[in-house]
Parts: C-alpha cells; sequence; structure tokens
C-alpha cells in the first residue's frame, strides 16, 4: 500500500513481459474504514493483488479476512523479513508505522547540517549566522570547526567565526540573540603548543608571529572583550576533547542554561 511496497511490487512486476501490470499505491493507511474501503475497490477490480506494508497487528488480520471472503490475493511486503530478523537477533520488533520515513528524516536533517556547516565555516558568509542554531565565535585552534562537524552529525546547524584583532567582527554577530553564541577560550599555554606544531606542519618558521605568545595574549584578550559585548556563554576548551565540549554546549543549548561557566 505504501512507497515500500509499491517498490517491491514494480521490482516483481519487472520479471513479467506478457503484459502491462498497473501498480497503484495507497500511503498512510492509519485506521480499518479505509482498509475497508480499499478491500472494496480493489474487489471491482480484474486480477487485482494487495500488497501491504502494515505493521499494527489488528489492522493486518482484518486486511487478511477481509481479502479472504473477497477472494483477494494479499501479499505481506514486511512480515517475513520482520519475523526473520526477530528470530536471528532475539527480540521483540517496535511494530510502530512510518519509523523509516522518521529514520529518512532525521538522515536528510544531518546532511543539511554537515552542509551548512560547512557553507558557514570560518565566517565564510556572515548573514548565514541568522539561520544557525548555534554560533562559535573564538580565536584560531579553539575546536570552531571540529565542533560544528561534530554537531552537524547532531542534526544541529552550527556556523563559527574567528576573532581576529585586525578585523572587526560582521555586524550580524551583535544582532544574535546572547543565547545562540557560544564563545570558545583556551589556556595560552596549550595554545601556543598547538600552534607551533601547526607552523611546523606547514612547514613554516616557528617564529612566526602566529605561535608567539605575546601575540596569543593578546588575541585571547581581545575575543574576550567581544564575547563579553555579545554577552554569550563562554567554555574553556583547554584539555577537553571535541566529545566533551559539544556535551557542555548542548547542555546549554537544550536546557536554556547560557549563562557561562
Amino acid at each position: 500500500m505504501g512507497e515500500t511496497a509499491e517498490f517491491v511490487a514494480r521490482a516483481a512486476s519487472s520479471q513479467f513481459n506478457s503484459g502491462k501490470i498497473e501498480i497503484k499505491r495507497v500511503p498512510y493507511v492509519k485506521d480499518e474504514e479505509h482498509i475497508l474501503d480499499i478491500i472494496e475497490e480493489a474487489s471491482t477490480i480484474p486480477n487485482c493483488i494487495i500488497a501491504y506494508t502494515l505493521v499494527i497487528e489488528s489492522m493486518k488480520q482484518l486486511l487478511i479476512d477481509k481479502c479472504h471472503e473477497k477472494n483477494l490475493e494479499a501479499i505481506d511486503v514486511l512480515g517475513p523479513m520482520i519475523k526473520g530478523l526477530g528470530k536471528v537477533t532475539n527480540t521483540e520488533p517496535k511494530m510502530q508505522p512510518g519509523l523509516l520515513h522518521q529514520l529518512d528524516d532525521q538522515y536528510f536533517r544531518k546532511v543539511e547540517a554537515i552542509e551548512f556547516a560547512v557553507k558557514y565555516d570560518d565566517g565564510k558568509d556572515p548573514r548565514g549566522m541568522i539561520y544557525a542554531d548555534i554560533v562559535f565565535i573564538g580565536i584560531s585552534r579553539t575546536s570552531k570547526t571540529p565542533l560544528c562537524m561534530y554537531l552537524a552529525h547532531k542534526r544541529i546547524k552550527a556556523a563559527n567565526v574567528p576573532l581576529v584583532p585586525e578585523v572587526s567582527p560582521p555586524e550580524e554577530l551583535f544582532k544574535l540573540p546572547p543565547k545562540k553564541v557560544v564563545g570558545l577560550t583556551i589556556s595560552p599555554e596549550l595554545l601556543y603548543g598547538i600552534r607551533l606544531e601547526r607552523l611546523k606542519t606547514l612547514g613554516l618558521a616557528a617564529s612566526a608571529d602566529y605561535a608567539n605568545m605575546q601575540r596569543i595574549l593578546d588575541e585571547l584578550e581581545y575575543a574576550e572583550r567581544i564575547m563579553k559585548k555579545v554577552g554569550c556563554p563562554i567554555i574553556d576548551v583547554t584539555n577537553r576533547a571535541v566529545e566533551e565540549t559539544a556535551s557542555k554546549v548542548l547542555e546549554l543549548y537544550f536546557k536554556g542554561d547560557r549563562h557561562g561557566e
């Protein structure tokens, strides 16, 4: 009756070349009256078969009984597979309709969130901030991008904006509700080591301003001023794994407790 049954029916009908096989899809069958209407219509069509994916036992049994009365062929598309899976896993199926569509929705929301994180990474387009669930701000190497990607896999749209003393933050940042923004900070000593390793990876001299301690202190001080101006909570990512920081962010996001720590 639904999308799954239609797909199986088309796959099966492709094996027959003796004539045209017409398939009619009937989605969202939610009550017994609808089942009775379907069976009544099917009984007027010659050589009609009903393929169904009903999982609610009472509705399925009604369909089977009424098809038997009308001498209609009824094919249970999901039943044998569900029974087999239950047997090998030794678990009971949920038998709830619509679960596949729920999974599909979750998957597409995750893909959308990942695409969002890539599109609005590193302040590429400040206009995207108004569409974000969360906006991270912080200086370079405070895990802004990894956090955005991690949260995207949890279907949360996150953008990030780097804070650099020489570049004024986009005006859009100060128009956001403070509860939507999370500031990220880190200990200068740890950041110094991270940036030093980054320079080595890039084949650059360790004396570059990027890994200069005074420069790092200036950046952190500047970032703190911006975060206070925005009025957002600040999370210290020092020695925190991305998962741990994300857990704190989610706590703020879902509980609405955005007074920092």
